[in-house]
């Protein structure tokens, strides 16, 4: 076999070497980091074949897609002395790839950083609301608020926040709740029997201001026609006398002043 034949195959398979190290493919959830001696040269975030120079530069791929933190369960103290079980996540992606190359190297170190940065943000707000307020309407508010706080702190390893959410928020389990539901018990207790209290007064307010209103119609009545007034009074003693509610017998002389309606004028 001729020696330029040979020379002409190590030539051909060298260059296909030398081509398939100097091509990558990017895909459309990625986004590339082409290094030169281990320092950022470029970005490449359309998908496709691109090309780089084979044995300086190398390519480090990073996630386009939102990514999920989820977050190991941790005890949190309400306001209201409450320690709760707090479940949360958090779904953020990487809008500077280069930043997070720079700050914290992969989405893992981002990863790992972002959830220290949440873990402690929720901890703290959490810290500054009752209970009531993660069973509630509210927490929809306290969530965008830790998750604003997140942002502030992800913007510098090149990442974005996209929600913050809690699974799930438990009273934990055995003697630290059966202590938390007394202590709500006897809230609720103290609430109800000031609310009674409230009721209790306003009602007789409202009595004695109907009984005085009473009193000034009887007087008005009284000034008007004193003998109606006095026959309608006589017809209200009758009915509470001789009602009889209790099986009692009343003995009385026909000649009784209490019996001279009944008698006639």
């Amino acid at each position: 076999m001729p020696r330029s034949f040979i020379s002409a195959i190590v030539l051909a398979v060298l260059g296909l070497i030398v081509l398939s190290s100097s091509v990558f493919t990017v895909s459309e959830t990625k986004q590339a980091i082409v290094l030169r001696l281990g320092k950022p040269q470029r970005i490449v975030r359309e998908p496709g074949v691109a090309f780089k120079v084979p044995l300086i530069e190398n390519v480090i791929l990073l996630e386009k897609r939102i990514l999920d933190l989820d977050m190991p369960q941790q005890e949190v103290l309400s306001t209201d002395q409450l320690r709760l079980v707090v479940d949360a996540f958090a779904r953020f992606r990487i809008v500077d790839p280069l930043t997070t190359y720079r700050s914290v190297g992969s989405e893992e170190g981002a990863k790992r950083r972002l959830s220290g940065i949440l873990a402690s943000r929720l901890r703290d707000e959490l810290g500054r609301q009752p209970f009531t307020a993660l069973l509630s309407p509210e927490r929809g508010e306290v969530m965008e608020v830790v998750q604003n706080s997140v942002n502030r702190e992800a913007k510098r390893f090149g990442a974005e926040i996209v929600d913050v959410r809690i699974k799930r928020a438990d009273l934990p389990t055995g003697d630290p709740l059966n202590s938390a539901f007394e202590r709500m018990r006897t809230a609720r207790q103290q609430e109800a029997r000031a609310i009674r209290a409230q009721g209790a007064k306003q009602a007789e307010i409202i009595r004695a201001e109907a009984d005085a209103e009473a009193a000034k119609i009887y007087a008005d009545s009284f000034g008007k026609d004193p003998e109606f007034f006095a026959f309608y009074r006589s017809m209200q003693a009758y009915r509470q006398a001789l009602s009889n509610r209790d099986n009692t017998s009343i003995i009385l002389s026909p000649d009784s002043e209490f019996l001279k309606e009944l008698r006639g004028r």
